[in-house]
């Protein structure tokens, strides 16, 4: 009798979201969610109905650029490169992070 685990057969929960979804969940208008695609800020797949389908990570993403440019009452553009910078310096801080833990 063997003891390990068998695979779980479960599908595995989505993480993509529908157009509708994506625009519930995110609060931006369907033209603005199209200027963002338009300019490629956010990738979308294509289903097997040929709708366009949204990572659910960018749900953070989206939400924190429509605060940015409200807040400070940026363009879109202007504010996808806010939010671009914002997340390469959170990657940076977690690399110098990572190197200070190799060095104790």
């Amino acid at each position: 009798m063997s003891m390990t685990r068998k695979p779980s057969s479960l599908p595995t929960p989505s993480k993509v979201l529908a157009w509708e979804e994506f625009i519930e969940v995110t609060g931006v208008t369907p033209e603005h969610l199209q200027e963002l695609v338009s300019l490629g800020w956010i990738e979308t797949r294509i289903s097997a109905s040929q709708a366009q389908m949204f990572h659910d990570a960018d749900i953070y993403r989206v939400r924190k650029l429509e605060r940015i440019c409200g807040d400070f009452e940026l363009p879109v553009v202007g504010g996808t490169i806010i939010v671009d910078l914002l997340e390469r310096i959170d990657r940076l801080e977690r690399m110098v992070r990572d190197l200070h833990g190799l060095e104790d």
